[in-house]
């Protein structure tokens, strides 16, 4: 609980994740109330191991991390959410550091920030160099639009007041729903703010985003930053 009345649900968006996903609830669960998975229809054991480590598992429509999102949104028991990927990239200790300013009162979505963290991800090859130009244009667009001072508005890391996050009416299907966010948020003035956050390499399994779908992002901020 991060202040009286707000209680946490922890989130955890999942597609064959059933190689660490016990891991991962295990070091979430201290900071939440509910820990929440939210399964993309897996085809390997990840439900059946998340429920078995206490977990409430949900399935959502089967088209992608936004349709996950907002599966969650509806789902959560609890006023605040936070978003944890089920990869092992994300450092749970920050998740109090990422509740924080919600808890304050002075935010209504906080991001945890690679920038400001770090990150183990980044390489100098072309489909690692070619994301971070892609992360940093695409922040820097919406920095200029809204005069924001965000520097990371693509890391899934982030929490916010569930009642706020579903007025956004967000529609993405696919992992265009975290720029997205930021945007509408944004546009209906919502307080945004950015912490320190780091990113682990992917301890298992492979990533679900594929550098081929990077015009799903170029068109959301076409779509969304008029």
């Amino acid at each position: 609980m991060i202040a009286p009345g707000h209680k946490v649900t922890i989130v955890l968006p999942t597609r064959n994740e059933g190689g660490g996903i016990a891991r991962v609830i295990e070091q979430v669960r201290p900071w939440g109330d509910e820990v929440l998975v939210v399964d993309g229809h897996s085809t390997d054991d990840t439900r059946q191991i998340a429920e078995s480590a206490g977990a409430r598992v949900v399935l959502d429509g089967g088209r992608g991390k936004g349709d996950g999102v907002r599966t969650a949104l509806r789902e959560a028991a609890h006023p605040v959410v936070c978003f944890f990927d089920a990869d092992g990239s994300h450092e749970p200790a920050d998740i109090p550091n990422l509740l924080a300013p919600l808890s304050l009162g002075i935010a209504d979505l906080v991001i945890g920030s690679r920038a400001t963290g770090g990150s183990d991800e980044f390489r100098m090859d072309f489909e690692h160099s070619f994301r971070q130009w892609g992360s940093q244009f695409a922040t820097w667009m919406v920095n200029v639009r809204w005069r924001a001072n965000l520097t990371d508005i693509l890391n899934g890391f982030r929490a916010g007041f569930r009642d706020k996050l579903l007025a956004l009416h967000m529609n993405s299907n696919h992992f265009d729903i975290e720029p997205e966010m930021v945007m509408k948020a944004l546009k209906k003035g919502l307080r945004v703010v950015e912490v320190p956050s780091h990113e682990y390499e992917r301890a298992w399994g492979k990533s679900k985003l594929a550098t081929s779908s990077s015009w799903r992002f170029l068109l959301r901020l076409a779509r969304d930053i008029v």
